[in-house]
């Protein structure tokens, strides 16, 4: 069983996490996150931790940005954007049950005043950055790291934030790398 209590937006989400996972789940109910559903939240981060899983769209990506201000210390676990979009519909309640379970696999806590490991000539050395397949490379790359698709500012951010290793670094690259030469 997960320690932490996984954070998702609506009833929908809760139940697709439950059925991959036996876990503790609870739901902002949206971008409007009350007062009390906050506090609730940074009580439960102080006690089991939280994890905190959004859709891959704007409207998660804002309610993480909120939750994050609010709550040091999260892990944060993202879907794939191709794996949790049904039609023209786009959420964790249509990811499947190993798409969840490798996203909380790979969830890291974002630390605000990591080292500064990686640079912008890192992402340019590895061409993630202001090169031919820039940005195909990226979204690879930041598949295998399990952190949401970034541009590069957001990746160079996320890579020092997440405390993700040099070593980590290059061999999600490698496989990267490994892939784009099989097409």
């Amino acid at each position: 069983m997960i320690q932490e209590i996984i954070v998702v937006e609506g009833r929908e989400d809760v139940r697709a996490v439950k059925a991959a996972l036996d876990c503790e789940v609870i739901a902002t109910g949206g971008i409007r996150i009350s007062k009390a559903r906050m506090e609730e939240l940074k009580r439960l981060q102080e006690r089991h931790g939280l994890i905190i899983l959004t859709d891959p769209d704007y409207a998660g990506k804002r309610i993480r940005e909120l939750l994050s201000s609010q709550i040091p210390g999260c892990k944060h676990a993202y879907v794939r954007r191709e794996e949790a979009t049904k039609k023209l519909d786009i959420g964790v309640e249509h990811a499947s049950g190993e798409e969840i379970r490798r996203a909380i696999a790979l969830a890291k806590p974002l630390e605000r005043n990591a080292a500064q490991i990686f640079s912008e000539k890192d992402l340019r050395d590895y061409g993630l950055s202001g090169g031919p397949e820039a940005s195909v490379r990226r979204r690879q790359l930041c598949e295998e790291l399990g952190i949401g698709y970034l541009n590069g500012k957001q990746l160079l951010k996320k890579l020092n934030g997440y405390g993700i290793t040099r070593n980590e670094f290059e061999e999600a690259n490698r496989r990267v790398i490994g892939r784009m030469e099989e097409r």
